[in-house]
């Protein structure tokens, strides 16, 4: 398939893209590139390779979740620069 610049400023349009003068030509040629590479591709006989689904035969290793108190507030605000009882204390930055 040839890419032509009406087909580039169409693809300009579809994806709200601003594309210069200079950079029509390398695009159109990546283009051509890249569906010469599916041209390519589907010449393959894949009648009989079955789909892939996944990339490995790892599996995951699931666990239940389980609720665990790992640190106390009180814990968690005894190295806090400012506090109160419940609450880090930042400044205010919005006025």
């Amino acid at each position: 398939m040839k890419i032509t610049t009406e087909t580039i400023h169409y693809l300009a349009t579809l994806s709200k893209l601003d594309i210069e003068e200079s950079e029509q030509e390398p695009l159109k040629k990546h283009l051509e590139n890249i569906l010469e590479f599916f041209e390519q591709i589907s010449l393959l006989d894949t009648e009989n390779v079955e789909p892939l689904v996944y990339l490995t035969d790892e599996v995951n290793a699931m666990r239940e979740d389980e609720v665990e108190v790992l640190m106390t507030k009180a814990d968690g605000l005894s190295n806090a620069a400012t506090k109160d009882e419940d609450y880090f204390l930042v400044p205010k930055m919005i006025k």
